[in-house]
């Protein structure tokens, strides 16, 4: 094995001529340099410098290995040099994936404020919806997966970092004119009889398990994974719904009226990534950045 501290003593003894000259160079002592070549002619099984009177000439196995060795330390060099930068956050890349609720109020400000504190740091989004966005932070798609989960299933992620953003409580959507439109709250078993809008699949499948909860199975005629569509088409008197909180701020709920469902459903946003990425400087940093936005 080459190492880089003998090809540094190898060239300054080349361009010097001499083991002492090299060592004021290298700024160490000349038996070290000495120990060195020892070194690195062990290391590649043969005789690298030939000592006539009072200066060195490289063998042909020396001159080879020091026309080699500029362009090895200047590799090194560079990639010392970019590593620094990305563990001091002066570059570096991070892929997120966000669900679209959270890519329109989460993301934002937290991209924002990343780049305003570390403007190297270069951020890719894509959407998806987990189980695929946490399908592909496993498969090395992505650093980051913003994701969300109804209830507590421990085992589901177990093998990633969980970083908890916030709680997010699903909202009933109504018509403006609809009977219950004043109500402050509603029970999900008053919306028995209405037809429903569902969400994305995930949502759709919590939302049959809470009415079945109330003893009764929602007729949904309508399924879209677009939050703006499910405003319209409650707006336009065609249904029921319910909407997370977070997904009610990323829309403009026209035509609609917001009333609390009894009993409470509420899901929990996270921000996911690996045990080896999350100590990756640019990661935790938009990780942070993601705890801060979901905190105000």
């Amino acid at each position: 094995m080459i190492e880089a501290r003998h090809l540094r003593v190898l060239r300054a003894v080349s361009t010097t001529g001499s083991f002492s000259a090299a060592a004021r160079e290298l700024g160490c002592t000349q038996p070290a340099v000495s120990q060195q070549m020892k070194a690195l002619e062990a290391s590649v099984g043969t005789t690298l410098l030939i000592r006539t009177g009072r200066e060195m000439r490289l063998t042909q196995a020396g001159e080879a290995l020091v026309r080699h060795a500029s362009g090895i330390l200047a590799g090194l060099t560079a990639a010392e040099e970019e590593v620094a930068a990305i563990a001091g956050l002066r570059a570096g890349r991070v892929r997120l994936v966000s669900f679209p609720s959270g890519s329109s109020t989460l993301v934002p400000g937290a991209l924002a404020a990343l780049r305003e504190a570390h403007p190297g740091t270069r951020v890719s989004l894509v959407e998806a919806e987990p189980p695929r966005s946490v399908e592909m932070l496993r498969e090395g798609d992505c650093d980051i997966a913003l994701a969300f989960r109804y209830g507590s299933c421990g085992a589901e992620w177990e093998d990633l970092v969980v970083r908890p953003l916030l709680t997010d409580r699903l909202i009933g959507l109504v018509p403006e004119g609809h009977r219950l439109a004043g109500a402050d709250a509603v029970g999900i078993a008053e919306l028995a009889d209405e037809s429903w809008i569902a969400g994305c699949p995930r949502c759709r499948g919590q939302l049959v398990e809470v009415c079945e909860g109330a003893g009764f199975t929602p007729r949904i005629d309508f399924a879209t994974d677009d939050y703006p569509a499910v405003v319209g088409l409650v707006g336009a008197g065609l249904g029921v719904a319910v909407l997370p909180e977070l997904a009610i701020e990323s829309v403009r709920p026209k035509g609609v009226r917001t009333v609390m469902v009894e009993p409470a459903v509420r899901r929990e946003i996270v921000a996911l990534t690996l045990p080896d990425l999350a100590q990756v400087p640019a990661v935790a940093a938009t990780l942070d950045r993601l705890s801060l936005a979901a905190a105000r």
